[in-house]
């Protein structure tokens, strides 16, 4: 797939966490703008970003420069006001897609966050390239709370190909993962979105992680499930048999499956309260 590359200058890179972030967050940071994953169930895909765009999402990023400069700056100006700063890297984009191998913005803001560090940073990523900045993150660890948070949907690489057939695929990003925990970095598995998965997919994790969080389509796109409608979601189960997966409930489920394999406090789920009512 071809994208379009474009270097931009960004104005800031600190966002105000709003929405699901709003609890133990206080600012997201994305290194670009677009996705070179292109995953189709993605929200940001439904969002402002993406919905005024000519050109399809998946087909485009935007490369933010300056971002390392900016953090700086800005974490200097959030410093002298003596407010906590916890990082969520990143809502609207991944910070280790293919892109980053040649143009490091994430590692440069990595290394900034070493001199400036906030309070705790948590990165969200689905890209086994987080590996090659393992020597910046074990030395952040010293200077802030980090959490690695990789997204294993599913231990089934031909549900991946289905959802995702251009991300990594799932056995190199567990392999990952396990280098990261083994390495003492506290690790996370994003179960994001609930995809099918075998029965093994729990003891998979046992030795990767530090817990597990889980989301699904209905109630992690920010709309009570609307998003995820309208790209389509529901038919794509249908298509292939999986509509049971795509249940309204499906996160109780899974829940108490991990449960089972985990102890309760490491089992977290995402919650949209109006959803669940």
């Amino acid at each position: 797939m071809n994208i379009q590359l474009q270097e931009i200058v960004s104005k800031s890179i600190l966002t105000e966490a709003k929405g699901y972030l709003d609890v133990g967050f206080t600012h997201s940071l994305n290194p670009y703008s677009g996705c070179g994953f292109a995953c189709l169930y993605c929200y940001v895909r439904e969002m402002p970003i993406q919905r005024f765009k000519d050109i399809p999402w998946g087909e485009w990023v935007n490369i933010k420069k300056n971002a390392a400069e900016n953090y700086r700056k800005e974490m200097q100006k959030l410093r002298k006001k003596d407010t906590a700063v916890n990082i969520f890297m990143a809502s609207a984009t991944d910070p280790y897609q293919p892109i980053e191998r040649d143009a490091q913005i994430t590692r440069g803001i990595l290394a900034e966050m070493i001199e400036h560090p906030p309070d705790f940073l948590q990165i969200q990523t689905r890209g086994p390239l987080i590996e090659r900045d393992m020597d910046l993150l074990l030395q952040l660890k010293e200077r802030c709370d980090v959490l690695v948070s990789m997204t294993i949907e599913t231990d089934r690489e031909d549900m991946k190909r289905i959802f995702a057939p251009y991300a990594p695929g799932v056995t190199l990003r567990l392999k990952v993962l396990k280098r990261l925990h083994d390495a003492g970095i506290p690790t996370q598995a994003s179960v994001s979105p609930v995809l099918p998965f075998t029965p093994n997919f729990a003891k998979v994790l046992e030795d990767r992680v530090d817990h597990v969080w889980i989301d699904t389509l209905r109630i992690g796109d920010g709309s009570m499930g609307r998003r995820s409608a309208r790209l389509g979601m529901p038919e794509l189960f249908e298509k292939h048999g999986l509509s049971e997966w795509y249940r309204q409930d499906i996160h109780v489920a899974v829940e108490k499956y991990f449960k089972k394999y985990f102890p309760d406090d490491r089992v977290r789920v995402s919650k949209d309260e109006a959803f669940l009512k």
